[in-house]
């Protein structure tokens, strides 16, 4: 059985787990750029302080781990849009540089076979 071109086609995002991970690279990055205010640092500080701390806004136990999601969620929101845009952009765009290093419009044209045994 052949695949379509469309069956293999690896796209540049790479998912959620990704994009999670560049997000929490920018944050850190941010973090030790001194061209972002001192009191903006401190909003990622208090969502990491509000995820071990045992008090709980919401106790319900499903309802309670969405809560803690919300706020990691909204405090690197926020710190991002308070930090300077040009400070951002330049991190981002030092964190998307290996992802495209290498890739063009290049495209392999390549068959496949299987080998059944």
């Amino acid at each position: 059985m052949a695949k379509n071109r469309t069956d293999i086609t690896v796209t540049q995002e790479g998912g959620v787990i990704r994009n999670i991970l560049n997000q929490l690279k920018l944050i850190f990055r941010l973090m030790g750029d001194r061209r972002v205010n001192f009191f903006a640092k401190l909003i990622p500080i208090g969502a990491l302080i509000y995820l071990v701390s045992p008090i709980d806004a919401i106790s319900i136990p499903i309802i309670g781990a969405v809560d803690d999601a919300a706020i990691l969620w909204l405090g690197s929101y926020v710190f991002t849009e308070l930090c300077p845009p040009d400070v951002v952009e330049e991190h981002m765009k030092a964190l998307t540089s290996n992802l495209q290093s290498g890739l063009g419009d290049d495209v392999v044209d390549a068959e496949t076979t299987d080998v059944n045994e």
